[in-house]
C-alpha cells in the first residue's frame, strides 16, 4: 500500500461524521466483548468476578455482564442418568457383578457452590465412586441368595444411603434401580441345582397327597358300600322272602306253556307253585 492510498483513507475517515464514528466503535466493542449471556431451559449460571465465585446465581433467560470483569459459567441442573457397573462381594463372600442406573440433578439453587468445591466434572469426582462404595458397603449385609430374594429391600438400602451420601455435595437423587445381578458360574450352578431339588421335593409332596386323597376316598367308598350292606341286612325279613318267593312262581308260571311233561324223573322239571294253586 503506498503513501497516496494511505492519505486517501484517512481523508475518507475524516469525512466520517463522528457520532456515526462512535457508534461504530461501540459496536465493535460490544461484538467483540459479548456484555451478554443466555442461560438456556434446565441450566444455571455461576457468575465469577475475576475468576471468584460469587453467591449470585443466574437463572434461565438472558443477562448482563461486565466484560473482562465478568464470567459466567454454565451448569446443566436438569436430570441425568448414569449407569454404572461395579464387583462386590456379598456377606457369604460370593462375587456379585451388578449394573447400576442412577437419575440425579444439581440442587439449582447451590450450582455455584457445586462448581465451587467440585468443579464441573462431579459426576467422575463424586458420583461414580458414591455409587461403587455403596453397592460395597449394602452387599456385605446380604448374602447372595438373598441378593436375589430380598431385591427390592436391597435397591431400596442402596438408593437411602447413596441419597445421604450425595446430599452433602448439594446432588439429589431422583431414582435408582439395579438394572442387573450376576453371580460366578459355580454359584449360578449351585442355585440351579437347589431349585431344581425344591421342585422336585414339591412334586413328591404332591404326589404323596395325591396317594392319599385317593386312598380317603377308597376307604370311604368301601364303609359306605358296607353300611349299604348292613341296611340291607338289617331290612330283610320272613315276609320279604315269601314276597320274593311268590314273585318268583308267579314269574314261572307266566313262562309255563300248560303242558305237562311226559316223564317225570330226579332229572325232570318240577311243578312250581301247583300245591299253591290247588289251595286257591
Amino acid at each position: 500500500m503506498d503513501e497516496r492510498t494511505m492519505r486517501n483513507m484517512k481523508d475518507n475517515v475524516k469525512k466520517i461524521p463522528t457520532p456515526i464514528l462512535i457508534a461504530a466503535i461501540v459496536f465493535l466493542f460490544v461484538l467483540f466483548a459479548k456484555p451478554w449471556v443466555q442461560v438456556g431451559p434446565g441450566q444455571r449460571g455461576v457468575v465469577l468476578n475475576f475468576g471468584a465465585v460469587q453467591e449470585k446465581v443466574l437463572g434461565e433467560g438472558l443477562h448482563f455482564r461486565m466484560p473482562i470483569v465478568q464470567e459466567i459459567v454454565i451448569m446443566d441442573v436438569k436430570v441425568q442418568k448414569v449407569v454404572t457397573d461395579t464387583v462386590a462381594a456379598s456377606a457369604d463372600l460370593q462375587d456379585v457383578t451388578s449394573s447400576i442406573a442412577l437419575n440425579y440433578h444439581l440442587v439449582p439453587d447451590k450450582a455455584n457452590i457445586v462448581y465451587q468445591t467440585i468443579g464441573a466434572l462431579y459426576k467422575e469426582r463424586i458420583i461414580d465412586p458414591a455409587i461403587l462404595e455403596v453397592v460395597k458397603a449394602v452387599s456385605a449385609r446380604y448374602s447372595a441368595e438373598e441378593l436375589i430374594t430380598k431385591r427390592p429391600q436391597v435397591s431400596e438400602a442402596m438408593r437411602m444411603s447413596l441419597t445421604e451420601r450425595l446430599k452433602d455435595y448439594n446432588i439429589a437423587v431422583d431414582a435408582f434401580a439395579i438394572v442387573a445381578f450376576s453371580f460366578s458360574k459355580v454359584f449360578a450352578e449351585a442355585i440351579e441345582a437347589k431349585q431344581t431339588a425344591e421342585q422336585l421335593a414339591l412334586k413328591a409332596r404332591r404326589d404323596l397327597e395325591r396317594v392319599k386323597i385317593e386312598a380317603d376316598q377308597k376307604v370311604t367308598a368301601a364303609r359306605a358300600e358296607a353300611e349299604a350292606l348292613r341296611l340291607q341286612r338289617a331290612n330283610i325279613s320272613a315276609d320279604l322272602i315269601e314276597l320274593r318267593r311268590i314273585e318268583a312262581n308267579l314269574k314261572a308260571i307266566e313262562k309255563w306253556d300248560g303242558i305237562l311233561p311226559q316223564v317225570v324223573g330226579t332229572g325232570g322239571v318240577p311243578l312250581i307253585g301247583l300245591g299253591e294253586i290247588k289251595k286257591k
